[in-house]
Order: structure tokens, then C-alpha cells, then sequence
């Protein structure tokens, strides 16, 4: 989208960023039990890919803890990033404590200041850390995409014990942020969409 800002005489384009959320080993440990849309790093290469080619900002958000029995503490191969997501030199990394990647970050500042106004998240997983961010890009004024088939969720049991299994907690995450937090795309439909795109 383009706006013409007819007073001052030049074209302004939104600029663009891609958010990859918690894209680390940690999430390939058994303890999460089963996991759904297991084409999701093929979805994140695509769009690392597709986004690398456009030039546009890339952002990576690396969950931390403090806690050395902890998946996700530094000294820890589940701190890394996976192979398919590893940033290159000239991209962004910032380190998050909690499931909002907004939330004790400088990820706000670094869109503002670079006037990014449109956000493209994709990573995980589904119903924590990338639901999280998703809320909270929304809520900030974001023009904010969620990628379904570049995410994915883990089976959860709710407060009484029932256990649901991971398609339908993705699915339902999902249609939480549908309309109300993001606009909901599949990889194809946004690289299809925004393939002409040069901003």
C-alpha cells in the first residue's frame, strides 16, 4: 500500500518487518509432547527467503531464562536458533524473558524509529510467545500478519485436566487473533500477495 502525501510532494511506503518468534532447538525436546504442522520451519525458510530477497528488516526474538535447568538458558543447546532460522550478521537479535516480545525489549523502539508500521510474525509457538506478540503488535497500532502455517502449538491439558491435542489448540489460537489482533495468512497467500510489493 502507498500513500501519496500530496503537501510535501513525495511517495511514502510502509515499511515492513518480519518478526520470527522463538525459532530455537529448545522446541525439539521431547518433554513438549506432540506437535502439530510439522511443515512449519519449511513455512519459516520460505519467508525468511522470500523477505531476504526483498531487502525488507528482518527480526529475530530469542527466548531466555536465567535459570540453568531451563531449555532456553544460555549455556543450553536449546538456546540456539534452529539452522533455518539462523540470523545473518546484519539482522536483528533481541533476547525476551517473557512470552511478549514487545515486553522488557527494545522491539517497539526499533520499529518506531525505523517507521515500520507493518508486521509479519510467524514462529513459536502458536498459543504462547507468538499469540503474545501478535496480541500486543495489534494493540500498539501494528498493521500486524499472523502466518498459520508458520507456526505451530504443543498439546496442552486445561485447569480441570482435559487434554487437547495441539491442531485444535493452533486452530483455536488462531481464531483468537483472526480479524480482532492480525489479519491470518498462509505462507503462499502472503508471498503471492506481496510479491510485487518493493516496500
Amino acid at each position: 500500500m502507498i500513500q501519496i502525501l500530496w503537501r510535501w510532494g513525495f511517495v511514502q511506503q510502509h515499511q515492513k518487518a518480519l518478526i520470527m518468534v522463538d525459532v530455537q532447538k529448545a522446541f525439539e525436546h521431547e518433554k513438549w509432547g506432540e506437535r502439530n504442522n510439522l511443515d512449519a520451519e519449511k513455512n519459516i525458510s520460505r519467508l525468511l527467503t522470500f523477505w531476504r530477497e526483498k531487502g525488507w528488516t528482518v527480526i529475530h526474538i530469542q527466548h531466555t531464562s536465567d535459570q540453568p535447568h531451563s531449555l532456553f538458558h544460555p549455556a543450553n543447546e536449546g538456546h540456539s536458533f534452529k539452522e533455518i532460522a539462523k540470523p545473518l550478521d546484519e539482522e536483528t537479535v533481541i533476547q525476551k524473558k517473557v512470552n511478549s516480545s514487545f515486553i522488557g525489549t527494545n522491539l517497539e523502539e526499533q520499529l518506531r524509529s525505523n517507521e515500520i508500521d507493518t508486521v509479519v510474525i510467524a514462529g513459536l509457538t502458536t498459543p504462547h510467545c507468538v499469540s503474545t506478540t501478535t496480541r500486543m503488535s495489534g494493540n500498539l497500532g501494528f498493521d500486524t500478519y499472523l502466518m498459520s502455517d508458520a507456526t505451530a502449538a504443543f498439546g496442552l491439558a486445561d485447569q480441570t485436566g482435559t487434554y487437547y491435542d495441539p491442531e485444535t489448540i493452533h486452530r483455536l489460537s488462531l481464531a483468537t487473533l483472526h480479524d480482532e489482533f492480525a489479519t491470518i495468512l498462509t505462507t503462499e497467500q502472503l508471498i503471492t500477495n506481496w510479491a510485487s510489493k518493493s516496500s
